[in-house]
C-alpha cells in the first residue's frame, strides 16, 4: 500500500507523466478486470489450513470497502475449529431440515440438501460469517428512515463481503458465499456464541480450490438500460 501511495503521489505532482499515470490506471485496471471476471464460487476445496497471516490479510482487505457514513457496521466470526466447523453445520441442517419438512418436500430432497451443506461447511478450511450491526448507524423515529439505515448497514457488510470474495481469489483461494445465515440467524449466533447486535448475514467458505469452475453470464444487455 505504501509503494502504491508513493507511485501516486509521483505521478500527481509531476504534470509531465500525465499519460503515464494513466497508462498505469488502465493497466491496473484491466488487471482488476481479469481478476473479478475470473473469480467463480468454489466449493470443493483440498485438506489444507489456511495460515493465520491469509486470514488476517483477507479481512484486512475486506474492510476497506465503502460503508454508509463510513461507520463501518460489518462483523466476521472466522471459524476455523473443526468441532466448531461440524456444530454450526449441524444446527443449520436441523434447522433445514425442519424448514423442508414444514413445507411439505420429499424426505430424499431433504437429505441431499442438508447431506450438501453440511458436506461444503466442513469440509472448508475456514468459515467467515459476515454480520452486521445497528450499534454505529443513525437513529430514526419512524419506520421508513430506520429500514433505509438498516439496509445500508447490510449494503455495507455485503460490499465487505465482496471484497473479501475478491482477495480470496486473488491469493489462490476458493470461496463461496452462503445465504443460509438469513434463514437461521439465531442458530448461528448462538452456535459461535456471538454479541446479541451482530446480525448474521452470510457464511463464506474458504480453502484452497479442489475443483475449476467454468460459468457465463448474460449478455449485458439483457441487464441494462442506457438513458
Amino acid at each position: 500500500m505504501a509503494h502504491w501511495c508513493h507511485i501516486r503521489t509521483c505521478f500527481r505532482h509531476d504534470p509531465s507523466t500525465g499519460t503515464g499515470f494513466v497508462s498505469l490506471m488502465m493497466t491496473q485496471f484491466r488487471d482488476f478486470a481479469v481478476l473479478a471476471k475470473s473469480r467463480r464460487s468454489v466449493r470443493v476445496y483440498e485438506d489444507r489450513p489456511i495460515s493465520d497471516d491469509v486470514l488476517r490479510e483477507l479481512l484486512e482487505t475486506a474492510i476497506w470497502s465503502p460503508s454508509a457514513h463510513n461507520r463501518q457496521p460489518w462483523r466476521f466470526a472466522v471459524v476455523r475449529d473443526p468441532a466448531r466447523k461440524e456444530l454450526l453445520a449441524n444446527r443449520m441442517a436441523h434447522q433445514l431440515r425442519k424448514d423442508l419438512e414444514a413445507d411439505g418436500v420429499a424426505e430424499e430432497m431433504i437429505a441431499a440438501d442438508t447431506g450438501r451443506s453440511t458436506t461444503r461447511m466442513i469440509s472448508a478450511s475456514a468459515l467467515v460469517v459476515l454480520c452486521f450491526t445497528m450499534v454505529d448507524m443513525d437513529r430514526y423515529p419512524d419506520a421508513k428512515r430506520s429500514e433505509a439505515e438498516r439496509i445500508m448497514a447490510m449494503q455495507s457488510a455485503a460490499m465487505a463481503g465482496q471484497n473479501l470474495l475478491l482477495a480470496a481469489h486473488a491469493a489462490g483461494l476458493g470461496a463461496c458465499w452462503m445465504c443460509a445465515p438469513l434463514f437461521c440467524p439465531d442458530v448461528v449466533r448462538d452456535t459461535l456464541e456471538l454479541p446479541l447486535d451482530w446480525e448474521p448475514q452470510a457464511l463464506i467458505t474458504l480453502g484452497y480450490p479442489a475443483q475449476a469452475r467454468t460459468r457465463t453470464r448474460e449478455p449485458l444487455e439483457t441487464r441494462v438500460v442506457w438513458r
